[in-house]
């Protein structure tokens, strides 16, 4: 009785507390991740404060929240959006692998982490945070502008990219042979793509499975049946989190809709257990050491995603006002470099600290970058836009024609 009573007393301060710093971090209009990260490091190991009698309990949460946060990120995509933002923006993916992704594999190459390594740095660097994203576009009020779908775009070809990865990188994680890591990441694949297939032929018969109009049975249904393919998911060594990906994509219409709906506070809850599980698990101690090159490596890929935004929005035809937008929305990163920090953790202690310094500094930048990117810029455009249209003026006064007023009429004006 006393074991459960020290669990309920240390369980309501945490949700307490973070309903706290939640509240707090809107009212200063910033994501609360951060916050939760640092609410983990200071009840953690090492931290001012350890908590013992609810860790079993968060680290089941957190769990649950990893496996809630993809499947909501699937059920923002039909079968048909994906592989038509897949047709689309491929090469915009491309760029944003190599530049995003290489960073933090040299990073880890320097620091002789080795490949392992190697591959989860590029993970933790290469992977934004829609979450975060998705709240400082409604914040900003810009789901209507014409670069949001290319935000958008670049965010499916990430979470499909995660699909292909996470597996990869638990086999990586995990040490196993060539062959059996090879069966793995092709048992992955074939999954992802059977459930592509049914998704798109058979999605409105699966959505009708599930449909209920009593919220509660519809609630049971999806969670137990997210919980239960990803345990499959599991067990066949493919990640938990890319089953309950899948199973968000194979819902569609207004299943998908009411689901979404009443899953929301529910992965908001596990997801910020998630976060404090993270930071809990982190010795704070070890952040100073590796604050450093997590600073560095932030500047580098807060540029490399201001980059792969500008040139996305570029080849979309969306002037330099919305390219800059564009870049400096995608600057955010969070939960997912969270969960790929956590996966490979006992590979290298060093990488969930750095993971950990390095999200702390980009969640918070993020919303700044989204905000004042395009602004800050707006005097170089300016002058570039000028000196073009002397450029201009003097080469037709050389021809012999009229000069112009100086007002840039080329596709550097439009927004």
């Amino acid at each position: 009785m006393h074991d459960t009573a020290g669990m309920l007393i240390e369980l309501g301060l945490l949700v307490l507390g973070l309903g706290i710093v939640g509240r707090l971090a809107e009212r200063v209009g910033l994501s609360p991740i951060p916050l939760y990260l640092l609410g983990g490091l200071a009840f953690g190991h090492g931290g001012l404060l350890p908590l013992h009698d609810v860790e079993g309990f968060v680290e089941v949460g957190a769990e649950i929240g990893v496996i809630l946060l993809l499947l909501m990120l699937g059920l923002e995509y039909t079968a048909s959006e994906l592989v038509d933002s897949l047709r689309e923006q491929y090469p915009s993916g491309l760029v944003d692998l190599l530049l995003n992704g290489l960073p933090g594999a040299i990073a880890a190459l320097l620091l002789g982490w080795g490949p392992v390594g190697a591959l989860a740095l590029a993970g933790v660097t290469y992977i934004s945070s829609s979450g975060v994203i998705a709240k400082v576009l409604t914040d900003l009020d810009r789901l209507g502008n014409r670069e949001t779908p290319v935000i958008l775009g670049v965010l499916v070809i990430e979470d499909l990219i995660m699909a292909l990865y996470l597996p990869i990188l638990t086999t990586a994680v995990a040490g196993v042979g060539l062959a059996s890591g090879s069966l793995t990441v092709a048992l992955a694949l074939g999954t992802a793509g059977v459930t592509l297939y049914v998704a798109l032929r058979h999605g409105r018969v699966i959505s009708r499975a599930v449909s209920s109009d009593n919220p509660e049975m519809l609630l049971l249904v999806v969670l137990g049946l997210t919980l239960l393919v990803a345990g499959l998911a599991q067990e066949l060594q493919v990640s938990a989190a890319v089953g309950a990906f899948l199973v968000g994509i194979a819902l569609s219409g207004e299943v998908a809709h009411t689901t979404r709906r009443l899953f929301t506070p529910l992965r908001d809850l596990f997801a910020a257990v998630f976060f404090v599980f993270f930071g809990l698990s982190t010795d704070p101690t070890q952040i100073p050491p590796v604050l450093v090159p997590a600073l560095v490596l932030a500047v580098v890929t807060a540029s490399t995603k201001i980059a792969t935004g500008y040139w996305a929005a570029r080849r979309a035809g969306i002037g330099p006002r919305g390219r800059f937008r564009a870049g400096g929305a995608l600057v955010a990163r969070g939960e997912f470099s969270i969960v790929i920090a956590g996966l490979a953790a006992g590979t290298e202690p060093r990488l969930a600290p750095l993971a950990t310094a390095y999200v702390l500094i980009l969640v918070i930048l993020g919303p700044f970058a989204a905000r004042f990117t395009e602004p800050a810029t707006r005097p170089i455009r300016e002058r570039l836009a000028a000196r073009r249209a002397a450029e201009e003026a003097a080469a037709s006064a050389a021809k012999g024609g009229t000069p112009t007023d100086g007002t840039p009429t080329d596709s550097a004006s439009r927004v």
